[in-house]
């Protein structure tokens, strides 16, 4: 049973890994049309998300992008701002589409999500803070854990 001490090592050597550890720790860039989202907050963020607020102060349209629901930055971005999974979300979206209120636009790359924002007037969405181009107007910085990050100085990109 000599085995025994061995697994246990690789065990510990497996949790202590950074590379096994899940990414709980991604920092979200919520980036929208510069000019539309001055001073937002999470809990309008969730209610453009969930489409019970559809136009900016200025009376534009709001027009949030999402990433596929497979997609693990859509899952901390759901869960952080929305309080649910995308799967949990479908009874939501298909009670709502009854209402004729459509969820937001997928796309299918962060790429795709940048390109929309900068295109498209009063488009919103998301991306990982590092991935962020320096010309995009970041509005909200948020954790996995739904927290608001004012100082995005000590956040450090691999």
């Amino acid at each position: 049973m000599q085995s025994m001490p061995v697994l246990r090592l690789l065990l510990l050597i497996l949790l202590l890994c950074p590379e096994t550890a899940p990414a709980t720790d991604e920092v979200l860039a919520v980036i929208a049309e510069p000019g539309h989202a001055k001073g937002l907050k999470k809990e309008e963020l969730s209610l453009i998300y969930k489409r019970k607020k559809l136009f900016w102060s200025d009376g534009s349209r709001v027009q949030p992008v999402n990433l596929p629901a497979s997609n693990p930055l859509r899952r901390i971005f759901s869960q952080s701002v929305l309080g649910a999974s995308p799967e949990d979300l479908e009874k939501y979206w298909n009670d709502i589409y009854f209402h004729g209120i459509s969820p937001p636009f997928v796309l299918s790359s962060e790429q795709a999500v940048t390109h929309f924002v900068l295109e498209t007037p009063g488009a919103i969405g998301y991306l990982p803070f590092c991935s962020v181009p320096a010309h995009v107007e970041i509005v909200l910085v948020i954790n996995a854990s739904g927290h608001i990050l004012e100082d995005t100085a000590s956040i450090v990109c691999k």
